[in-house]
């Protein structure tokens, strides 16, 4: 909190924002602004209509825009060709709860290239996934307080692109702190015995059904349990519908495998406390990657392709190959970790270590510091 100053009243902008939606810069923003309010801050979250009678105090429903479910991620410009009415409510939503800080969480979806600011309140611009769009140029041309990346690697990658990155600053996805890690003896049945879970977006870059083709049989002896769950966004029309039921049709020549229903966001950590191993098996550079932090929290080993941030993330508490190996070598990783007792528990040991700074409260300072330097003394 500051020093001498009442808490501030900070608002993230995120139309496509829903409680238990599956999807990271949504989680993000929840675990954050959770983090916020541990501190003692007053939060809110602006998501498009329409406005609902048992939604959390926090979110704010508009009345100038909804969205379908499903939508094409590129489909937001066009739900809003006349952006003026959007912008006006925003503006005086923010005006009225008196925002001292108010954050766009994606350039589209977070009205980063729309920057409704009310005067007098500072901004920030969240960056999740690399985009060098006109969108992003936009929001990065309205000049925010602060840009926060989710990761070195997304700020390499948008360098990459031709942006300009100077003075963007490093902010990690925050992790719950909900559950425990198993203790020794529990986490050595898990080796021993225990499923392999893998908790993913119906998106085919997730590389599920990759995964469930290169499936071993019979030779791996213990369950695959994986839970899908399909987004608000989709890359094309009714390629989540494909996904899952491709996944399902693989999973049924699997008497071992099951495909299971979503979770919602607090159940993750427990699902994932009672694995053996998780799967993270994207096939496309992950930003960051929620599901193998959560996962590292609480000590289950991460098995992945080492793209984007995944790698560093894990560091030892789990094992990384090349993706030009294929999946094939993912369960080969995963098999030779879970074969070698001292290996598999020094990585659950290291899991948790892994992610102890990106505890909600932790992030949340770091994100005060970033965001409020030149404005408040912030501690």
């Amino acid at each position: 909190m500051t020093n001498t100053d009442a808490p501030l009243t900070i608002a993230f902008v995120l139309l496509t924002y829903s409680p238990d939606e599956p999807a990271g810069i949504e989680r993000a923003v929840d675990s954050l602004a959770n983090g916020l309010r541990e501190l003692g801050h007053r939060t809110l979250i602006v998501a498009a209509g329409p406005p609902c009678r048992n939604g959390p105090p926090d979110l704010v429903r508009l009345n100038s825009v909804s969205l379908p479910r499903p939508m094409l991620v590129d489909e937001m410009l066009t739900l809003l060709p006349d952006p003026a009415p959007v912008r006006e409510e925003v503006r005086r939503v923010l005006s009225e709860r008196r925002v001292d800080l108010v954050v766009w969480a994606d350039a589209v979806a977070g009205l980063g290239y729309l920057s409704p600011a009310p005067p007098g309140a500072r901004t920030a611009l969240m960056v999740h996934f690399m985009r060098a769009d006109q969108s992003m140029r936009e929001s990065l041309e309205h000049r925010p307080d602060a840009v926060l990346a989710v990761s070195d690697f997304l700020i390499d990658q948008s360098r990459g692109a031709g942006l300009t990155c100077d003075g963007w600053q490093t902010l990690p996805n925050a992790v719950p702190v909900s559950v425990d890690p198993p203790g020794p003896d529990r986490r050595e049945r898990l080796r021993l015995s225990g499923p392999v879970r893998v908790v993913a977006r119906t998106d085919p870059q997730k590389g599920v059904a990759e995964l469930l083709r290169a499936h071993p049989g019979h030779e791996l002896g213990r369950p695959v349990e994986i839970v899908l769950a399909s987004a608000r966004f989709e890359w094309a029309r009714g390629i989540q519908d494909q996904v899952l039921d491709e996944c399902r049709a693989l999973a049924e020549a699997s008497p071992e495998v099951k495909i299971l229903p979503a979770l919602d966001w607090r159940e993750v950590q427990p699902f994932l406390a009672d694995a053996a191993v998780a799967v993270v098996p994207s096939t496309g550079p992950e930003s960051f990657g929620n599901v193998a932090a959560e996962a590292l929290s609480v000590g289950t080993p991460v098995i992945s392709y080492g793209l984007g941030y995944l790698a560093t993330l894990t560091g030892k508490a789990g094992r990384t190959v090349d993706l030009d190996d294929g999946p094939e070598r993912l369960w080969w990783a995963l098999a030779r970790l879970l074969d070698d007792r001292a290996a598999y528990h020094a990585a659950s040991q290291q899991g948790p270590q892994q992610v102890a700074a990106h505890t909600p409260a932790a992030v949340a300072r770091e994100f005060l510091h970033a965001t409020m330097a030149g404005a408040r003394e912030v501690s």
